[in-house]
């Protein structure tokens, strides 16, 4: 930092953590009265920031150069003054990534231009988005920067500069997070580029260590810092639901531990692309903010935020949903939850009055709605909680069902047996009526504005419960099978996913990612020792593999791998060093091993080490799709060679060869060796035992 910086800086003084939300998501932006009520929200909790980035505002991404027309202009002035007097510090951030030429003079005025007309607008901080857009710069760009990381700080510090050194003045980098950088954040060159050269007084958004990050560690808040020179400002995505229309998500901020405030410039979250769903979101963010002052900090474990004595996700949680109750239950239009008026002229006139029904002894009593519950409000939560996990009622009900399901021959089984199945299918059935009653009163709440943002959702999970619902009263013999679900040629709503549900079914990792986790129903492996009449299954195997994919190259033109003999039976695995795995339709994949591969290695004239004195060849057929018996196999094999008193293994393989460079990639344990002499199209990686 120059001493006219740092000056600068200490005649500011210290300056207050950024806090509050991004409009920055893909898809419809919020509407001004939205964005007013989001004003209002911020300064009843104690959120001090607002972000203006909506994806889908033309004029601020795809044609930024345009300025605004006269009513835009009115709008934004309007939005500006409404959040100044919210005591919220209004951000306009432009996105000029897509097609600007950074060394073009005209471009950057046209930045800069764009940007003097919203400071006339009465906006004084301001932000420089670079997320998303492509690496690759124009020729002449690559002509006058030496890198794309340059020319993104030179234009930013001259839009900084001429706009007089905002206060807040927020850059957000092209490797926004630790997963896009190369080849990790401490060795990003692009990273110590924008650190070392931004000008001080702009702050740089973060998301993590990934778009969308599970969990944001102290540790590695510092390493980011270390390399940008500053702390950064979190753009959380944790609320974010932009990528999947299907999910919402209502549950608190969580797993980011309070020992991060002293550490960071500010906290932004980007959330829920519907408004007023975003209750929760914002005022846990809130609650977690306030953590700044009370206790010393520190940097509670992943998993264990409940004993952060500054802040806990449920009892945030609680209070947030306590107050959107309320929110629910408040009339936000005049004609009340029956919904508008329709005709002027009719909807002054007083309505016509009949004789108050009263229904005889016999009749259907009358519907009465019943008022929507903190309770409710709190399995709606679970329902619709975290990217990365389910609530807690969720979870506990994929796991009955998934129960229910495995142990259905216990309903017709002895009576202990059947008993227990039938207290957890009941137990199972009153968490689905819960739903049910939840969608009722939820339908029947006075705000319809909020009912409506949910509305979708609801629905859908209410649909899908039901289905579950009616399969497990089929399974305990109660009453035929549902139409639903054993119908050839069921009603829309029978099945989920459309077009995109129907691409990912097809393909064979569908539902590896489900955040409840169940063992694998695909298909059944078996891993045994390697019999004499498995030999030729395993040469088979390897004739196979050589074959296909990236090994079609005749084997004359490839130097040989040290495991090629072995593989092709020229010479014996050690004893307890031969194992195969068997599906259903026979030997699918072998592991082998030597426990001292020196002779091996001298017959192709390679060398082995003290360290790594054990070889190891594993191959799996393509129709084995599921990782976990491979892991098992390999698992076992180094078992044994550890149990003849190696102290390591090594396996070789071909540079083309990608599915087996990611398999052991994967396992964690294998890592690549520097061999001298090897082969440039061969790649050794090694384990110690």
């Amino acid at each position: 930092m120059s001493e006219p910086d740092r000056a600068d800086q200490q005649r500011r003084g210290p300056r207050r953590f950024i806090s509050g939300v991004v409009e920055g998501f893909y898809g419809r932006p919020w509407t001004m009265e939205q964005r007013t009520e989001l004003f209002k929200r911020e300064q009843t909790w104690g959120l001090n920031t607002y972000l203006y980035a909506p994806k889908d505002d033309y004029k601020h991404r795809m044609y930024w150069r345009d300025l605004y027309s006269a009513e835009e202009a009115e709008l934004l002035v309007a939005l500006i003054s409404a959040a100044k007097q919210h005591s919220v510090e209004f951000i306009y951030a432009i996105s000029p990534g897509l097609d600007i030429t950074f060394s073009n003079p005209k471009e950057v005025a046209a930045l800069k231009r764009k940007l003097d007309q919203v400071k006339a607008f009465g906006c004084r901080s301001f932000s420089l988005l670079f997320d998303d857009i492509e690496t690759e710069m124009c020729p002449a760009d690559k002509r006058a920067f030496s890198s794309f990381a340059h020319a993104q700080v030179a234009v930013t510090n001259e839009v900084y500069q001429h706009l007089g050194g905002p206060e807040t003045f927020l850059f957000c980098p092209t490797d926004y997070c630790a997963a896009f950088c190369t080849p990790n954040v401490s060795q990003s060159s692009y990273l110590h580029t924008v650190g070392e050269n931004l000008l001080p007084g702009i702050d740089i958004l973060w998301t993590g260590p990934k778009v969308v990050s599970h969990k944001i560690s102290v540790e590695s808040i510092e390493e980011v810092s270390a390399v940008l020179k500053r702390a950064p400002v979190i753009w959380d995505n944790i609320h974010a639901n932009d990528y999947d229309p299907q999910r919402l998500f209502l549950g608190p901020y969580k797993d980011r531990p309070t020992g991060l405030i002293p550490k960071l410039r500010g906290v932004l979250t980007n959330p829920n692309c519907e408004f007023f769903p975003n209750f929760v979101a914002i005022h846990t963010l809130a609650t977690w903010c306030k953590a700044a002052g009370g206790a010393e900090p520190r940097d509670v474990e992943m998993g264990d935020e409940e004993e952060d004595p500054r802040y806990s996700p449920h009892k945030a949680l609680t209070l947030a949903l306590a107050d959107w109750l309320q929110e629910f239950l408040s009339t936000d239009q005049p004609a009340g939850p029956r919904g508008p008026r329709l005709r002027k002229g009719l909807a002054d006139e007083e309505p016509m009055q009949t004789d108050a029904y009263a229904p005889r002894p016999d009749d259907n009593p009358l519907y009465t709605a019943e008022p929507l519950t903190l309770e409710d409000l709190r399995l709606l939560s679970e329902l619709f909680y975290l990217p990365y996990e389910h609530g807690p009622t969720a979870r506990t009900m994929l796991q009955e069902l998934d129960w229910l399901r495995s142990h259905s021959q216990a309903a017709a089984s002895g009576p202990d047996q059947a008993a227990e199945w039938r207290s957890r299918a009941q137990r199972f059935d009153g968490m689905c009526d819960a739903v049910v009653q939840m969608f009722n009163r939820l339908s029947n709440a006075p705000n319809r504005s909020v009912l409506y943002d949910l509305y979708n959702y609801i629905c859908d999970i209410k649909s899908g419960v039901g289905l579950a619902r009616a399969y497990v009263k089929t399974l305990g013999g109660h009453g035929e099978p549902s139409a639903q679900l054993m119908n050839t040629d069921p009603e829309p709503w029978g099945f989920r996913g459309g077009l995109s549900g129907e691409f990912q079914r097809m393909l064979p990792c569908h539902g590896n990612r489900d955040l409840f986790k169940r063992p694998p129903t695909t298909a059944v492996y078996c891993v045994r020792p390697c019999l004499p009449g498995d030999e030729m299954e395993v040469q088979r195997i390897f004739k196979e593999m050589q074959r296909s994919g990236d090994e079609r190259v005749s084997r004359v033109r490839q130097p040989p791998l040290i495991c090629d003999s072995l593989s092709a039976g020229d010479i014996s695995p050690s004893p307890q060093c031969a194992l195969v795995m068997e599906d259903d339709a026979g030997v699918c994949g072998y592991a082998l091993a030597l426990t001292d591969a020196k002779p091996a290695a001298a017959k192709v004239q390679r060398v082995t080490s003290e360290d790594f004195p054990s070889l190891v060849t594993v191959q799996v057929l393509p129709r084995v799709t599921d990782p976990s018996p491979v892991k098992r196999m390999i698992g076992w094999l180094l078992s044994s060679i550890k149990s003849s008193g190696s102290t390591g293994a090594f396996c070789e393989l071909r540079r083309g060869d990608r599915r087996m460079l990611d398999f052991y990639s994967k396992l964690g344990s294998f890592r690549p060796r520097d061999v001298a002499d090897l082969p440039q199209d061969i790649l050794s990686m090694g384990t110690s035992l």
